[in-house]
């Protein structure tokens, strides 16, 4: 399955800002690159081919974003989010864009003792290492009207410098032909680089 265009390629931007005010507005400063959660005060990106530090591009986005959605497009912003704030951001573009929102919700759904990636023994500590273990289950992976979305956001915590499995059954289960997808994600700790997102596109035939 090919997408016309992957906007997370091609794109000299990046949609930042603040999901939560514990932080003190920096959210690059752990650097445990294991964290399982949501962001606790995450930053939401769509990874670009520039660095996704640079705060000019990220005001030339926000000032885009409020710009009516186009005319003659769908857009669907679907989302899993293990803590909330990755919620927020899928809530914050489906807001900006005009387009629907469609949650991506585990059948066994991760508890915080779950999501501990610090203990070795947690659910996402041994899905982790084995790969094999990564298929999560979802309550449905099928959008009404699908065919009608021109634009797919997706959107998804980072987990071990990658997008949280739990996204990987939709895209597996759907055909992107002819859709602009556009990744976004939160994470606490872990950059987002162009080489991670485009890792986890090849890996998934997108």
């Amino acid at each position: 399955m090919k997408a016309k265009k992957l906007a997370a390629c091609c794109m000299d931007l990046v949609l930042a800002f603040s999901l939560a005010a514990c932080s003190g507005g920096n959210s690059s400063a752990s650097t445990e690159e294991g964290n399982a959660s949501d962001a606790s005060a995450a930053s939401a990106s769509v990874p670009a081919q520039s660095s996704g530090e640079d705060a000019s591009q990220s005001a030339s986005v926000q000032a885009e974003s409020e710009q009516p959605a186009s005319e003659g497009g769908n857009t669907l912003v679907v989302y899993y989010s293990a803590t909330g704030n990755t919620e927020e951001a899928a809530n914050y573009i489906a807001q900006a864009t005009g387009g629907d929102l469609f949650e991506l919700e585990p059948v066994e759904p991760y508890t915080d003792e779950d999501l501990n990636w610090s203990d070795e023994n947690s659910r996402v500590s041994v899905e982790h290492e084995n790969e094999d273990q990564r298929e999560v289950e979802l309550v449905s992976t099928t959008v009404e009207n699908w065919d009608s979305y021109d634009t797919v956001f997706i959107g998804y915590p980072i987990w071990w410098r990658i997008a949280a499995w739990p996204v990987d059954s939709f895209v597996e289960n759907n055909d992107f032909t002819g859709k602009t997808v556009i990744p976004f994600a939160t994470s606490a700790s872990s950059g987002v680089s162009q080489e991670d997102v485009q890792s986890w596109i090849d890996s998934l035939n997108l």
